[in-house]
């Protein structure tokens, strides 16, 4: 009795995560976190005094920082991993359409019936973000650390796009947050790696359009297992009706004979 109720529950929901996808999310969080609040620490002068040990903040943020990629390309293993990195890093007439119409205010782009995949041009963006920054803020960061590789001009440069860049990073990791924090399924999504399949069709109609089309040719036609299953037990009810008929044949036949 139970099969009916739990197949009726996996129809609504759909899987937005895979395990690899949710840990590498986890683990760059994890090192971005201990970047921004180590680069604090290291360039707020109060914060210095007050957290001590300066040396360590110093070490753990350079080590961190090297880290960064490793989740990353690490995820490149995973197959939804890059189907989701291709994903991300397509952008279309439609994600044009939710950047010029400020669709990443709440029910903006269900209003304009936009078929959004996916992931929406604001998620696109702040990936695309990311990854430059992480790869600028590396270089920039390797020659702050090693100044003897580059001339005074080339260091103070590094330092200036360092700095600033680490701010631009701070209110994008803010933002992303924000957004996150209003979006109960989103969180669930990445905590669990399912939605529902209603916020799915919502949000992001294209996307769950395609997941059903790939369940729907992944299945066979509605019914059949049912209808597959009657035949058999149509088919050994055939046979042992036949055996009966025969059994009670020969028992006859040799009540003639005796």
């Amino acid at each position: 009795m139970s099969r009916p109720a739990e197949a009726g529950r996996v129809r609504r929901r759909i899987e937005r995560f895979t395990r690899a996808e949710r840990w590498v999310h986890r683990v760059t969080a994890a090192l971005m976190l201990t970047l921004m609040a180590t680069g604090a620490v290291l360039y707020l002068p109060s914060l210095s005094v007050w957290i001590g040990h300066r040396p360590m903040v110093a070490l753990i943020h350079l080590y961190s920082g090297f880290a960064l990629p490793i989740p990353m390309a690490a995820g490149l293993f995973s197959r939804a991993y890059r189907a989701d990195v291709r994903r991300l890093s397509r952008h279309t007439d439609v994600d044009r359409e939710w950047l010029h119409h400020r669709a990443w205010r709440e029910d903006r782009a269900r209003e304009l019936t936009l078929p959004v995949g996916k992931f929406n041009a604001g998620q696109k963006l702040n990936a695309s973000f990311q990854c430059g920054a992480i790869l600028v803020m590396a270089g920039t960061g390797t020659l702050m650390w090693f100044p003897h590789l580059v001339g005074v001009s080339a260091r103070t440069g590094a330092t200036f796009v360092h700095d600033w860049l680490a701010l631009a990073i701070g209110f994008v990791v803010i933002g992303h947050v924000w957004f996150a924090v209003n979006d109960r399924q989103a969180r669930t999504g990445m905590r669990t790696g399912w939605v529902t399949r209603g916020w799915a069709e919502r949000e992001h109609p294209a996307w769950a359009a395609e997941v059903a089309a790939e369940e729907g040719s992944g299945e066979d036609a509605p019914g059949s297992d049912a209808l597959s299953e009657a035949e058999d037990r149509a088919a050994r009810g055939e046979a042992g009706a036949r055996d009966r008929v025969e059994g009670r044949a020969v028992h006859q036949a040799r009540a003639w004979d005796r």
